[in-house]
């Protein structure tokens, strides 16, 4: 489970290795809550325990970091 290197704050945002052969996309954990965003457009996959606030916090960081976590994703995936 790569980790996304160099975003601050309390979430983990990563991928799981064998995801390569889906649409771009991101996971994020803080404690036990975790939930999947898809990359293009930006969009909520799926959600465990993030309240709806806390879900728009990710989607900014998402949002401001975009350009990051896509080079990131390709480096992984080898695209």
């Amino acid at each position: 489970m790569p980790t996304i290197p160099g975003i601050a704050g309390p979430y983990r945002f990563f991928f799981y290795s064998f995801d390569c052969n889906e649409p771009k996309h991101v996971h994020v954990r803080r404690e036990r809550k975790v939930c999947k965003f898809w990359l293009k457009p930006i969009a909520l996959g799926r959600n465990n325990g993030f309240a709806a606030k806390e879900l728009n916090r990710i989607r900014t960081v998402i949002r401001d970091t975009l350009e990051h976590i896509l080079e990131t994703w390709d480096e992984h995936c080898g695209e």
